[in-house]
């Protein structure tokens, strides 16, 4: 288990770990450490540009609900641009299947995720930050993370796109049961490898203009100040707010359920269950900040 990652959690735990962090900053910069992430500017190991063509690309298949033959012949694509790609079936749901790329290492091992499905209804709906923008980031991740050579003992690291994220009539806020209409590539994967994860990461509305991540409510506290501290490395510390969200069902809840340490990352604000979901609201340089953020912290999380 990672320091300061214990299922229990805690505040305590994550604010020693931030403290912790800003010395190492400190001692780093006493020590000719250069300028700082901020003044340098953003990391260059996240390439942005290509995450941008496979969002415009999904955005151009059009509206791409969980079983649909669009969506099908997308996950074949997906399944290519990842790492060792293979689909995973969801019982009981015989169309749909969850799309899983892995970097070998050791077990338990850490999980990137992102649901690629859109809603079924409004007709129209193509979901350019709900669905594509965060599983533009995953392929993305997992490309930049596959040329980092891990070290001895390195930890696996999985990522998965979640097919059945939204459910198969309703908006998930009209949903009284939305846990168990929806989720449904989530659910399944998270029970059948349940004990094999130690760490989920869950990438939702991350693409929008002014994007400003603040901790999703049930979003593990420690894992999130690690995210955090990684986010101000990277110099992409403006994309994240240092006050907490509203408590959001999403597919980190599955997760959280078995006890594993999961945040959400999911600007709320953004109206991603609406017609206006297009590209035109969308930024490279929030793409770009989350993807540097996350590619950093799993280079981490993975080492230890």
């Amino acid at each position: 288990m990672f320091p300061g990652l214990a299922r229990e959690g805690g505040v305590a735990t994550a604010r020693r770990r931030l403290l912790g962090a800003a010395v190492a900053l400190l001692l780093l910069a006493g020590c000719g450490g250069g300028a700082s992430s901020s003044e340098a500017g953003l990391a260059n190991r996240f390439d942005a540009a290509r995450a941008w063509r496979l969002v415009e690309r999904q955005v151009a298949v059009g509206q791409r609900p969980a079983g649909s033959h669009r969506l099908r012949r997308l996950a074949a694509e997906l399944r290519s641009h990842l790492p060792a790609g293979r689909f995973e079936a969801i019982p009981g749901e015989p169309r749909l299947r969850n799309v899983v790329g892995a970097l070998p290492g050791t077990k338990p091992a850490i999980v990137l995720g992102a649901h690629y499905d859109t809603l079924a209804s409004p007709p129209g709906f193509v979901g350019a930050n709900n669905g594509a923008a965060g599983t533009a980031v995953v392929v993305e991740a997992a490309r930049a993370l596959s040329r980092v050579p891990a070290g001895p003992g390195a930890r696996e690291v999985r990522f998965v796109l979640f097919d059945g994220e939204e459910p198969p009539a309703r908006l998930p806020e009209e949903s009284p049961t939305f846990y168990s209409e929806g989720l449904r590539g989530s659910r399944a994967y998270a029970a059948a490898h349940r004990g094999q994860t130690e760490a989920m990461i869950l990438l939702d509305y991350v693409g929008n203009r002014g994007l400003r991540l603040p901790r999703e409510a049930s979003s593990s506290e420690a894992l999130w100040g690690r995210l955090t501290i990684a986010a101000e490395t990277v110099g992409a510390a403006r994309f994240f707010s240092t006050r907490t969200g509203p408590e959001i069902v999403d597919d980190h809840t599955p997760f959280l359920r078995q006890g594993v340490p999961a945040i959400d990352l999911i600007d709320w604000r953004y109206p991603g269950h609406s017609l206006s979901d297009r590209l035109g609201r969308l930024s490279r340089r929030s793409l770009d900040g989350v993807g540097e953020t996350v590619v950093r912290l799993i280079g981490e999380l993975r080492e230890e």
